[in-house]
């Protein structure tokens, strides 16, 4: 049976695709070709390629969308951290600065 990508491979060609993926002869060009399964890619199918589960490209998006809205949440939340922490630890270091300074007598 001949396919669109030559002949199928035979013997020990058949190992030469990895991760299940289908081994051709290529009589013109004397070489060996693989017809990957799903998520795999690369001329022997020994790349794994994650895909987003759906073809619907406004669900693509609209994941993108909540994920790029997520990320700058946490950035807002990091800053407020930050900056309370920054006013705590300055009216920290002030109290002790006055606990520390002498009064003067009346």
């Amino acid at each position: 049976m001949m396919a669109e990508h030559g002949a199928p491979c035979d013997g020990q060609d058949a190992a030469y695709c990895m991760n299940g993926g289908t081994c051709y002869k290529l009589a013109s060009m004397e070489a060996l070709s693989c017809v990957c399964n799903d998520y795999y890619k690369g001329s022997r199918c020994e790349q794994f390629q994650l895909l987003i589960g759906t073809s619907d490209k406004e669900q693509a998006g609209l994941i993108v969308a909540l994920v790029l809205v997520a990320l700058l949440i946490l950035v807002v939340f990091a800053v407020i951290v930050y900056f309370t922490h920054k006013m705590l630890k300055a009216k920290q270091q002030r109290s002790q600065i006055e606990y520390w300074k002498v009064k003067p007598r009346v």
